[in-house]
């Protein structure tokens, strides 16, 4: 993981703990700066540093780093790069620049100065307690809502496992980015990778008769497509940027609110009652 890096910044990257890496913030001329265990430090040659002494990447690092991680064909992943992302390994790469706009699209990033490096991790078991605590009666759709970084996708990719392991329904899951399906989601779990959400709860759900669909970030576009799934009968396991019931969408049966990395809060009915 992380071999696309250039090598000064792979470098400093494997004198520090990989499973405590959450994210690498590389900008260009900039320190370069990494999410270790939730709390941001910067880095040198040698791996965590004081600011003075940490790595200053370059725009050229910057350029290789994605062209690296492209497969050595940016052509290749036009589509997502178009979207402000590209995804290596598993690892999503968030990209800032100069986006070029032909009417109301994106035609290109040009001039990218900054990547967002997020660093999947697999924890088996750490959504137990959303499975007893929702799912102990029977599936319904949950909804997971928090800020970026709190250990949504990592839960809902476990929630998979657990869920195929011990019920053994057929599981759909639609992997926009290319981080759910960096890990374990179960032996009855099939994977539409890059697919839009429109695009897997329409023709997955004729295609592939699952008995669930696990997908990440709902926005609101995504909620109608959603809202079908549910009425035909597809429980959804989902996460959102959201963190207050009022703003969350309807159709889940659970809200379940993190309370920092990874720790389950309060969760809600479809009323707002707290249960569980």
């Amino acid at each position: 993981m992380l071999e696309f890096l250039p090598p000064r910044l792979y470098s400093a990257v494997r004198h520090v703990n990989l499973a405590l890496l959450y994210e690498l913030r590389v900008r260009a001329d900039k320190p370069l700066a990494a999410n270790l265990g939730g709390k941001f430090v910067f880095l040198g040659e040698s791996g965590v540093c004081q600011k003075s002494s940490a790595l200053l990447p370059t725009a050229g690092e910057i350029e290789e780093a994605l062209f690296a991680a492209s497969g050595y064909s940016v052509y290749s992943v036009e589509n997502q790069l178009r979207r402000g992302f590209l995804t290596a390994d598993g690892v999503r790469i968030g990209l800032a620049g100069s986006y070029v706009y032909e009417g109301e699209n994106v035609l290109a990033v040009r001039e990218i100065t900054s990547l967002c490096l997020r660093i999947p991790h697999e924890i088996f078991g750490c959504a137990e307690e959303i499975f007893r605590r929702c799912l102990g009666n029977g599936l319904c759709s949950l909804l997971i809502m928090a800020p970026p970084g709190e250990g949504k996708t990592t839960l809902l990719r476990d929630l998979s496992r657990l869920l195929s392991e011990r019920t053994a329904c057929n599981i759909l899951v639609c992997d926009e980015r290319g981080e759910l399906s960096a890990g374990e989601l179960g032996q009855t779990a099939d994977c539409m990778k890059f697919a839009d959400k429109l695009t897997a709860f329409t023709a997955g759900i004729r295609a592939m008769r699952p008995d669930v669909i696990v997908t990440d970030e709902l926005l609101p576009e995504d909620y109608p497509a959603v809202g079908r799934a549910v009425r035909a009968g597809v429980h959804v396991f989902a996460s959102a940027h959201l963190v207050r019931f009022a703003d969350a969408p309807e159709h889940f049966s659970r809200y379940i609110f993190l309370d920092g990395l990874g720790r389950i809060g309060k969760i809600l009915d479809e009323r707002g009652s707290i249960c569980g």
